[in-house]
């Protein structure tokens, strides 16, 4: 008989956590969400923080419902980190990526290091929001506080930290940060002087499925997975990743493919791709775009108006809406801080110079029809920087579930969408635990698991022309605000 394993896997959201507990036996597994919290950055000080001691119990509420369980492992999005002082000690709440401390830092930056130099360094995306940048935005208005601090732990090993008392820096997460060297995984010491970055903050890199150690209390192992929630998602990719595009879609969408080395190269930078290390050890080559919270946040601004809407309402009320009227870049800048996008939308297509969406209806089109035109054109420039062409794209995460994206995508790329696993990070998260635990045999081995015993739905392409001839226009919309 098959020997039962159960793991734990946290995974935090932009507005929510969650825990999901997963059993594995004899080639299957099933699992069920145990607990679901809020994830609400909160201000103080000046900041946008993560409030990490109300999560942190949240954490432990979500042990305890667990009941017994053979390990636990905590994924996050990436960038994002908190600084101990020498006795252990959480010097202040983690800054969240959106806050404005990091306006105008890249752009310093680059003055003392080509964007050139720093992408071939790292292979990182330049984001103003990047580790790198946020760590020169602190060194440049709290001095004080960096200078007390003794160890910089990652949103993902932070959380471990707290749980059994081990301090340890993943691999995964580390590569976000635009301070790594790929493919070796080790910090760019380059970097570190070139912008002062104290390198003893930092602590050696681990690959993903490192028992990190173990939980006090029950004994159970506490695992580093792949820390960055995009990577947990690949993780349960159910295709062969080397001829896959995917899609990671949620709150962020960051669509890109699989390769065994990193394209570090002046036309990848310019065509704004990241490079990745996957929990396979893989490079996971992305490009990161704003998704879903566009309209998560645009819900929020019709709540705070007296207008509620589910995600549902929102979808009958976007087909009623006329097709392909007004765009915008999900990229935008002003789409990035919190607050009102339904009239941050409306300013965009007004300064543009298209007509302005005014229902939510028209405006909830307006967005789901620029990701879909988004992702076409961050699909044609992965196929451009890699030479490949993918006949597939496979859409992982939340935005699954949502019926009206997904078939917009397949119609405007003009090929089938592959949807599922809606749950792809909390089955990335399981897996690496059940690899790291000897119960599977190897992630792939996992994936191909995913791929018999999880749903999947098939979008095929039946509106292109309808795409085809607002395409050219969307591309002029791009590329004229750059």
């Amino acid at each position: 008989m098959d020997q039962r394993t159960t793991v734990l896997a946290f995974d935090f959201g932009a507005s929510s956590g969650r825990a999901v507990r997963a059993e594995y036996s004899g080639g299957s597994f099933t699992w069920e969400e145990i607990h679901r919290f809020d994830n609400i950055p909160y201000q103080k000080g000046g900041h946008l923080r993560w409030d990490f001691e109300t999560l942190m119990a949240h954490v432990r509420e979500g042990i305890a419902k667990a009941g017994s369980f053979d390990s636990v492992g905590i994924d996050t999005w990436g960038v994002d980190f908190g600084l101990l002082d020498p006795d252990g000690c959480l010097l202040e709440d983690p800054v969240h990526y959106r806050d404005s401390r990091t306006q105008g830092v890249a752009a310093r930056a680059l003055r003392q290091m080509d964007g050139e130099t720093l992408y071939a360094e790292t292979g990182t995306q330049i984001l103003s929001y990047n580790t790198l940048f946020q760590l020169l935005a602190l060194k440049q208005q709290q001095p004080d506080l960096l200078a007390q601090a003794q160890t910089l732990l990652f949103m993902p090993d932070l959380f471990t930290y707290r749980l059994c008392g081990c301090a340890v820096c993943e691999r995964s997460i580390a590569s976000t940060s635009q301070m790594l060297s790929l493919p070796q995984g080790v910090w760019n010491q380059r970097i570190l002087s070139a912008f002062g970055i104290p390198a003893n903050l930092l602590l050696p890199t681990v690959p993903s499925g490192t028992i990190a150690g173990r939980l006090a209390g029950n004994g159970a192992k506490v695992i580093s997975v792949a820390g960055h929630d995009t990577q947990c998602a690949v993780a349960a990719l159910p295709a062969d990743g080397e001829d896959a595009a995917f899609l990671s879609c949620g709150t962020w969408s960051l669509l890109g493919c699989e390769l065994d080395r990193p394209r570090l190269s002046a036309q990848s930078l310019r065509l704004e791709f990241s490079n990745e290390l996957g929990a396979n050890g893989k490079i996971q080559y992305l490009k990161n775009i704003i998704g879903l919270w566009l309209i998560q946040e645009s819900r929020r601004a019709w709540r705070a108006q007296g207008q509620e809407y589910s995600y549902a309402d929102l979808e009958c009320l976007a087909l009623e809406a006329p097709p392909l009227r007004s765009l915008v870049d999900p990229d935008d800048p002003s789409f990035m801080p919190p607050g009102d996008i339904p009239a941050r939308v409306q300013a965009y297509c007004a300064k543009t110079g298209q007509p302005v969406p005014h229902s939510a209806g028209e405006i909830t089109r307006c967005i789901y029809e620029s990701l879909a035109l988004k992702y076409r054109y961050a699909l044609e420039q992965l196929e451009q920087a890699t030479g490949k062409r993918f006949h597939t794209l496979h859409i992982l995460g939340g935005g699954v579930k949502d019926g009206l994206l997904c078939r917009m995508t397949a119609d405007c790329i003009g090929r089938p969408v592959i949807a599922g696993p809606a749950e792809a990070t909390a089955l990335g998260n399981i897996l690496i635990q059940l690899t790291a635990l000897g119960a599977l045999p190897s992630l792939e081995a996992g994936r191909q698991i995913v791929k018999k015993t999880q749903k999947l739905a098939e979008y095929r392409p039946q509106l292109s022309a309808v795409w085809d001839a607002a395409y050219p226009f969307y591309r002029k919309l791009l590329e004229s605000g750059k």
